[in-house]
Formats: C-alpha cells, sequence, structure tokens
C-alpha cells in the first residue's frame, strides 16, 4: 500500500519542495518515483485517487511493443521503458509485464504492417512476417483478411496500468516523497525563486513544476502561459467472454497482443484473454469531449459495434459482455508527445500522448528526472518540443 500524506493538506509557503509534480497517472508518478529515487524533495498532486478509472491510466492492461509503427524514432524509448519497468518490478515486488508476443496484421502497404516494419528494420528487431494463413495455423484465435500479412515480434505483450501506478507510487513513497490526493491544483505562478503552486486546500512553493496532468492540460492554459493544440478523446474499452467451446485458444499462452489495420483503415486492439475476457478497442475515432463533460455511459449499440469488430479478427471471442470502460486521450495534432519546458527551469510539460504512452512511462519519468536535476536527457527530445506547434 501507498502511504499518502494527508498532514501537509493545508500548507504555507514555509516549506519548500525541489520538484512540485501536478499530476499522479502514468507519466505523474513515473516522475515522481524517479525524482525521489535521486534524492529530490518531491510534492505531487492528484485531484483523484490513484490509480483511478476517470482519465486515462486504467483499463487493467495495456500493450507494450516494440517495432513501433509510429515512428521508429521510439525504440530506443521503448527499449529503455522495458529495462526500467523490469527494475520497478524486481523492486516492488509487483507483477507488471506479461510478454505474450505481439502481431500487427493489415495491407502490406498500410500504416500498421509498413510502419512496423520499417522500425523492425531501422533497429534490428527480431521478427517474422505472416501471411493469412500462417497466422492462422501459428494461432487458432485469429483470422486475418485473405490479403493481409502480419509482422509478429517476440518481446511484445501486455503491463497492467493500475498496478504499474501503484509501484510508482509505491517507490515514490519510500523515497519520501509527499503525496496529495484528492487535492485538485487550480493555479500555479513563477517568479525568480521558484513556482508557488496553489490548491483547493493550500499553497506550496518549489524550484520547479512538472505538469502532468493529461486530459486536464486544457483547463491550466492560463497558468501554462501558452496555448496547447490538443483535442480530448473519448475512447471504449470492451472485455468479452469467449463463446467458443475451445476458449483456451483465446488466453495468454496461445494468443499474443495484436493491433489490427481493418478494412477502411481503422486500427483495432485486442489483447488475450488473462481470466477477465478478451479485451479490445478502436484506437482512435472517438468524438472530442472534456474530462467534465465525457459520456461515460457505453451504449448496446457501442458494444455492438465492438463485438463485431471483434469476431471479424476472432471469431467466437465476441460472446457476453464483462465490462466496458470510457479511456481519455488526449491527443497532439501530430499524434506524438510533448516533453517540453513550458518556462525553461521551471515548468516541465510532460507528454499528452495521443493514447499510446502509458508502454513508456517509466521511461519519460526517469527523462523528467534528468531534465529536472541535470538539465539534459539521455535521448534527443526535438520531436517532442513545443516549438513544432509555433510554425
Amino acid at each position: 500500500m501507498v502511504a499518502y500524506d494527508h498532514e501537509l493538506s493545508i500548507s504555507t509557503l514555509t516549506i519548500r519542495f525541489d520538484t512540485a509534480v501536478l499530476g499522479l497517472g502514468a507519466m505523474g508518478s513515473a516522475a515522481a518515483a524517479a525524482l525521489a529515487k535521486r534524492g529530490a524533495r518531491v510534492i505531487a498532486f492528484d485531484r483523484h485517487a490513484p490509480p483511478h478509472t476517470i482519465g486515462s491510466s486504467h483499463g487493467r492492461s495495456r500493450v507494450i511493443r516494440e517495432a513501433y509503427y509510429e515512428h521508429p524514432l521510439y525504440v530506443p524509448l521503448v527499449r529503455r521503458a522495458y529495462d526500467l519497468w523490469e527494475e520497478l518490478e524486481r523492486e516492488t515486488g509487483l507483477d507488471l509485464l506479461r510478454t505474450t508476443g505481439g502481431l500487427m496484421v493489415g495491407p502490406e502497404q498500410g500504416t500498421l504492417f509498413g510502419g512496423a516494419l520499417a522500425s523492425a528494420r531501422t533497429h534490428d528487431i527480431a521478427h517474422e512476417v505472416l501471411d493469412a494463413n500462417a497466422i492462422s495455423q501459428r494461432f487458432p484465435a485469429y483470422q486475418a483478411a485473405p490479403t493481409d500479412v502480419g509482422l509478429l515480434e517476440h518481446r511484445a505483450g501486455m503491463l497492467f496500468p493500475e498496478r504499474c501506478i501503484q509501484a510508482h507510487l509505491q517507490r515514490a513513497g519510500t523515497c519520501q516523497a509527499t503525496l496529495h490526493i484528492n487535492e485538485e491544483v487550480r493555479d500555479w505562478a513563477v517568479s525568480a525563486t521558484g513556482v508557488t503552486v496553489r490548491t483547493n486546500t493550500g499553497t506550496y512553493l518549489a524550484d520547479r513544476l512538472v505538469v502532468a496532468a493529461g486530459p486536464w492540460l486544457p483547463a491550466l492554459e492560463e497558468s501554462l502561459g501558452r496555448h496547447l493544440p490538443l483535442e480530448i478523446e473519448r475512447q471504449l474499452s470492451h472485455w468479452f467472454r469467449p463463446s467458443a467451446t475451445d476458449a483456451a485458444k483465446y488466453d495468454a499462452t496461445h494468443a499474443p497482443i495484436a493491433l489490427w489495420e481493418l478494412a477502411h483503415g481503422e486500427l483495432f486492439a485486442t489483447l488475450p484473454n488473462l481470466g477477465d475476457g478478451v479485451k479490445c478497442g478502436a484506437h482512435h475515432g472517438g468524438p472530442p469531449t472534456t474530462p467534465h463533460a465525457v459520456d461515460r455511459t457505453v451504449s448496446d449499440r457501442e458494444t455492438q459495434i465492438a463485438r463485431t469488430a471483434l469476431e471479424t479478427v476472432m471469431p467466437g471471442a465476441g460472446g457476453a459482455l464483462l465490462e466496458s470502460r470510457v479511456c481519455l486521450y488526449t491527443n497532439t495534432p501530430d499524434a506524438h508527445f510533448i516533453i517540453d519546458w513550458v518556462q525553461k527551469g521551471r515548468v516541465l510539460l510532460l507528454s499528452p500522448c495521443s493514447g499510446h504512452g502509458f508502454k513508456f512511462a517509466s521511461a519519460i519519468g526517469e527523462i523528467a528526472a534528468q531534465l529536472v536535476l541535470d538539465d539534459r536527457a539521455w535521448i534527443d527530445l526535438e520531436p517532442f518540443a513545443l516549438k513544432r506547434f509555433d510554425a
């Protein structure tokens, strides 16, 4: 269990911290843990009690993959993330990562397969290319379109997001970070001496502030001092009980995680049954929303759309609905992350990550600590800079 500090819920400026962290989801919890582990005096806030289901960092399982179709530049980052997730497992004793292998299936000239193949070749990632018949023979749960091909990578698998956040908060607490839950940051002000952070219950002073507020970022633009071209998107996950008699073929021993490029270019993810059903969901395509206005009710029509897509690629998997959830994506125009100083040396913005960021959280937390404490990072962050939106 993570011990949260409630004694400092009403604070004065007499208590000063090296770094304040706003948001304790995937990125914020990782940053707080990395900073505290390096000896920084950290205070961190979340308006809810993480891990929770209100924002983006939940869902019981998340894909982690190395042959990154989005762009080869992510491969070194995910490789470092793998190392850090494994280190966190050893340190906390929590099961955070399960390797299943991963399939990227779609048209040979499509975005998904072509991008995954480019990353695999650029970074010498061990992989196999399978035609539709080979996919079904190797993995009986799956049914690819006759003209589709698949890239199989063996290191891919699943992270368990709630446990990952718990583990980072556990590390942060062990390293003496002060964690304030159910405390909302209202605004902050930067001066020559630091950053004054005002919440619904107190005021705090820190040398620097790390902002990892995810879908709540647009509401903080006045303090950020700039407009961010972000869209908050409503996304769905469904869990279905397989109806096929040979249901074991859908479990994580027999079925890898998979991404599918469907007939009209839509991307669809399937995750094997871990005892709570086969998980599936579209990647993008949801309506714009806000954390306050989002419709958290999943309709029967939406469930049937998900079941139909699942049955297309995993026949027999779409039996009884076990659960459905709403998740929020925080999207940038180019779908790349933001990791950059909003105000140099004072306010660091972490990763509105367009629905594909959780797997990187351990590495992005380390990068945040390097930027704050060393004024540099091990990786080139130019692709994630804010200036790309200023042209």
